[in-house]
């Protein structure tokens, strides 16, 4: 099978480029490099099923024969983390409307499936103890920027699925809940990378917030087998699954988690959200996927817990710390 994934030297896209090249699948990764990294994908540079194009996916000269040449497709370019969502929140709209409007109509073109990979920040300021996909959405005011995430995630999905009723266009939306693992950086605000570089560096952990948001970490082999899972499926086109681990922490006591695990000095110090990003910024106090419907649908059971994933990401980061 040949497989289009754009955002291919990403994070979740790296390791899903590697996961189906292990699987013998011929892999083409699109990706502008502006939140990714060539070096992701370093490992398949030898690997003749493998290729990076470097381009963005909204043009549309560069994007089409991708499409064409490939069998399905797995988009995944957008623009990613809460810091960068707060301080460039046209390049936030922007890239996600126009890069998943390119996709599909691309796609729909050449008559490609597609899996679209959502957020759970879809999901906004609802207050249950675990988020279904056919849940009611309740989104902060536009006044706050840190809800255009939300809001234009949201309207890929309704374009996704406008997509598969009009055009009968096969597509697969994923909401991915907080996904972790090695690889991933801390420079746009994901907080597991964020707390062990600060542990192993000895500095202040630092806690946005009260400490008491609830989240439940996914590691990234898990829902990059969930994603393969979705798209080999003939029947899960016009459906929205959540992709994550259903095991929360709050996260103060990840914070005293990482600190243990690292043998670690460093204090633990909140920093109010005003401080941290902007002034009168809103979180979700608990964000819990329900994994129903994707255990009924694909038998998926995340294999990995919190502390595997931890261990991996110190281990990841201490070798790539430079030598003393």
């Amino acid at each position: 099978m040949n497989t289009l994934i754009t955002g291919g030297a990403g994070f979740v896209g790296s390791h899903l480029a590697e996961a189906l090249v292990a699987r013998g699948h011929r892999v083409t990764a699109l990706d502008n490099l502006s939140t990714g990294d060539a070096a992701n994908v370093a490992s398949l540079k030898a690997d003749s099923r493998f290729k990076l194009v470097v381009g963005d996916v909204t043009e549309r000269g560069t994007l089409l024969p991708l499409v064409e040449e490939c069998d399905v497709v797995f988009h995944l370019a957008a623009a990613v983390g809460v810091r960068l969502v707060v301080e460039s929140p046209v390049r936030t709209i922007e890239t996600n409307l126009k890069g998943t409007e390119a996709v599909l109509e691309a796609a729909a073109r050449a008559g490609r499936k597609v899996l679209l990979t959502s957020t759970s920040e879809v999901y906004g300021r609802g207050g249950k103890a675990a988020f279904r996909e056919d849940d009611d959405l309740l989104i902060g005011p536009p006044t706050k920027s840190r809800w255009s995430y939300a809001c234009s995630k949201l309207m890929d999905e309704f374009l996704a699925l406008a997509f598969w009723k009009e055009r009968k266009l096969p597509v697969v939306i994923a909401r991915l809940f907080n996904t972790a693992g090695p690889r991933q950086t801390g420079r746009y605000g994901m907080v597991i990378p964020g707390f062990v570089r600060q542990a192993l560096r000895g500095e202040d952990i630092t806690v946005f917030g009260s400490g008491k948001q609830r989240r439940a970490f996914g590691c990234v082999s898990d829902v990059v087998g969930a994603l393969i899972a979705l798209m080999e499926r003939d029947d899960t086109s016009g459906e929205v699954f959540n992709v994550g681990n259903d095991v929360g922490i709050s996260i103060e006591d990840l914070a005293r988690l990482v600190k243990s695990m690292t043998a670690s000095r460093s204090e633990i110090v909140h920093v109010p959200y005003d401080q941290a990003y902007e002034a009168g910024f809103e979180d979700m106090e608990r964000r819990v996927p329900d994994l129903r419907k994707i255990r009924r649908w694909i038998g998926y059971e995340p294999r990995h817990q919190l502390r595997d994933i931890l261990e991996r990401v110190i281990a990841h980061a201490r070798a790539a710390r430079p030598s003393p």
